[in-house]
């Protein structure tokens, strides 16, 4: 079996290590007739491609770039940041496995049986996210007034900003993209007419309490999709420095092993094999591996000038509250 992990220790560039890893899986699906294997092809081709042929990347944050011009003159008293980065190559192929793995426990759960190449082929299209922008705000204390909580007025905000960000970016050459009922919102704050966009992930709660807002959108000059999240800064704390961080590793792992467990070992290959690889990828000591342009002394003191673990960062933006200085306790 091809995996990642494989293409990790020889000092290529990751374009290097994409092409080579996607040759040789290419190689293996078609001796071994296997569809999904050729799907993950198509897969890191689109990272490929990405990565190669990224100009566009320079007016599409442009046009995002105005919609951080606009929360600045409307709301000057919140602070916020705007950042974009494209997914990293071995978050990209954890989220690939993932959804594997997943979506076989679930439908086995449910079933008792296997979904057909077809169902899981459907699953596996609905990659969105490779382009990634997030908005993040706070409403800073001294701006709060005599008894307001602060995350429940920066959640108020978000919403606020939630709600005229699909027609701005309409206007400006995106199309905005159904949620197709994933997450609908049940918010009072967010506008009837905008919900069927959102994935709320803020109303309601998951184990690992992670909340946001995602929206999808074309980028119709580009032919590319890209996501949007919205979070307050609370929210991305926790997901990043959090209980709902990607690095949790041992929990994903118990996780994994969970499924595992479940699934009967040589009974459905497709799940066998993202299983496979997912573990591989979350055992990785990111300290030895030999990758051009990206070193680690451990795996969370990171250089990562290639983008291979965290992402290349696109837009780095950072708004302060205008007046936050001149408030005298």
């Amino acid at each position: 079996m091809i995996t990642l992990n494989d293409y990790l220790y020889s000092g290529d560039t990751v374009l290097k290590i994409l092409q080579k890893y996607t040759r040789d899986l290419r190689k293996e699906a078609k001796l071994t007739h296997n569809e999904i294997d050729l799907m993950h092809v198509n897969f890191l081709i689109q990272i490929t491609e990405l990565l190669e042929h990224n100009d566009f990347l320079t007016a599409q944050s442009q046009k995002i770039r105005e919609f951080y011009k606009y929360m600045a003159h409307e709301y000057p008293f919140l602070a916020f940041t705007f950042k974009g980065r494209i997914k990293s190559l071995i978050r990209a192929e954890e989220k690939f496995n993932g959804y594997i793995v997943e979506y076989i426990y679930d439908y086995y759960t449910k079933h008792g049986t296997y979904p057909s190449v077809p169902e899981l082929k459907n699953k596996l299209s609905c990659f969105r996210d490779f382009i990634a922008y997030r908005i993040v705000l706070c409403m800073p204390k001294c701006h709060l007034k005599p008894g307001e909580d602060q995350e429940m007025v920066s959640i108020r905000y978000l919403y606020e900003i939630a709600n005229v960000l699909p027609g701005f970016l309409e206007e400006r050459g995106f199309t905005v993209e159904s949620a197709y009922g994933v997450k609908k919102s049940t918010s009072p704050l967010l506008n009837e007419d905008v919900k069927p966009y959102y994935r709320d992930y803020i109303c309601g709660t998951n184990r690992e309490g992670y909340q946001s807002l995602h929206i999808t959108v074309y980028d119709n000059s580009s032919r590319s999709f890209m996501e949007v999240q919205l979070r307050t800064k609370k929210m991305d704390d926790n997901a990043e420095i959090g209980s709902a961080n990607h690095l949790g590793y041992e929990k994903k792992q118990q996780d994994e092993r969970a499924r595992r467990d479940a699934i009967p070992e040589g009974e459905c290959v497709y799940f066998d094999e993202a299983y496979e690889r997912g573990m591989r990828l979350l055992q990785l000591e990111l300290a030895d591996l030999d990758v051009n342009m990206f070193s680690a002394v451990d795996n969370s003191l990171i250089n990562d000038g290639c983008g291979l673990f965290r992402g290349r960062l696109i837009l780095p933006y950072e708004h302060l509250s205008r007046f936050q200085n001149d408030v005298i306790d």
